[in-house]
């Protein structure tokens, strides 16, 4: 029987392009999850290195690590920090409104 090696998919590995991080932060947006948009950033942060961004937001490397993370909690202000730094906006739409 023949073994199988797996290894752990980080989407850091797949950001490779300015539209890859934008097309994948739109979606990341779109479930209005704020712990999911931190991770998100911190993965983009990743692909992009991290000791860079610390440089251009500066924060220190352990400290975006942990706001980054699924766990963090960031302001908003180290929100618009890292995402000035990535070159990446937040985008604002009105949704329509629901009867009721």
């Amino acid at each position: 029987m023949s073994t199988i090696k797996l290894t752990r998919w980080d989407a850091a590995d797949h950001l490779k392009t300015d539209q890859d991080v934008a097309l994948y932060l739109e979606a990341c947006l779109e479930e209005n999850d704020p712990a999911l948009l931190a991770a998100a950033l911190g993965d983009v942060a990743r692909a992009r290195g991290m000791s860079q961004l610390a440089r251009d937001t500066g924060l220190t490397r352990e400290g975006l690590y942990k706001a980054l993370s699924a766990e963090g909690n960031p302001s908003l202000a180290t929100i618009m920090k890292v995402m000035a730094a990535l070159g990446v906006k937040l985008h604002a739409e009105v949704l329509p409104r629901v009867a009721g």
